[in-house]
Formats: C-alpha cells, structure tokens, sequence
C-alpha cells in the first residue's frame, strides 16, 4: 500500500467508474474495512478538498463517535430512504447503497449529486479506523497521479 508522503495517509489504489456506474473498490480496503462480509454501506459525501465520498459499514459506523448519524436519521439507518439518495446532516450528505462483488452502483444522479461522473478514477485513502476515502480531487490525487511506483487500478 504507497505512502504518498513521509508521514501521510496510505492509499488503496484507484478505482475507475464505468460506464453502467459501477465502482469496484480495490482489494486491501475491502479487507481492512470487512466490506466481505456486507451487503450494504454508507456514504457520505467528501470534503470540500477531496471530493468524491466516503464509506462506512454499519458495524464500524454504529459502534463509533459518528452513531448519532444513524441515531438521528432514522431513514438512513434502516435504509427505508431509497438507495443512493442522499440526506443532508451536520453539513455533510448521507445514503447508503447496495455492496455485491466489492462493487457498488452509482446513479446518474448522485454522480451528479457527488461531483463525479462516469469515467472518472478515483482514489481510495485510509481516511480512519471506520472509514476510508474515494477521492476526487486534491493535493493526494495530484501526488498519486505523478507517482512513479505502481498503484492498482480496479
């Protein structure tokens, strides 16, 4: 896993959005956050930096500092708000969406919603313990892009 920086965050490798919106998130992420074992994650919407969005499963996210997202959105914690629909909160914007195969699926309208659209890579950072980025933009995509090593893509 490349270390952009001396003391900065590891990455994943990148991950391309294709032209039906599939995502898939690189192999190492989808280990250290347990995203085999479900069927579902969070996002939230990325910094005004970074962009992209972050990811979090219920396990991490509920047994954490952040509960209280899923506390005070009830919608969004027993997923009756519609899949890739995103609710705002605290300045941020939160949905859930659909986990098969290590992909997920990204609408037109919350590539729209998230900034992003089909063909564009983004870049998976450790971010925390319970989340980790896919960013869209910034000073770490920049690294990443000029970096000489190899960074998977998937």
């Amino acid at each position: 896993m490349p270390q952009m920086t001396k003391g900065g965050k590891y990455i994943f490798g990148w991950s391309k959005i294709g032209e039906n919106g599939e995502l898939t998130f690189p192999t190492m992420a989808v280990k250290e956050y347990n995203l085999q074992e479900e069927t579902y994650i969070y996002i939230i919407s990325g910094s005004k930096q970074t962009g992209g969005f972050c990811v979090m499963t219920e396990p991490l996210l509920s047994h954490s500092k952040l509960k209280n997202i899923l506390e005070e959105n009830p919608s969004l914690a027993d997923r009756s708000l519609r899949e890739g629909v995103l609710i705002s909160y605290k300045g941020r914007k939160y949905g859930w969406l659909a986990l098969k195969d290590n992909s997920i699926y990204l609408s037109t309208t919350l590539m729209k919603d998230l900034e992003i659209k089909v063909g564009d890579r983004l870049l998976s950072i450790r971010s925390s313990d319970i989340t980790f980025t896919m960013g869209a933009r910034g000073s770490l995509i920049d690294k990443a892009n000029k970096y000489k090593g190899k960074i998977e893509m998937y």
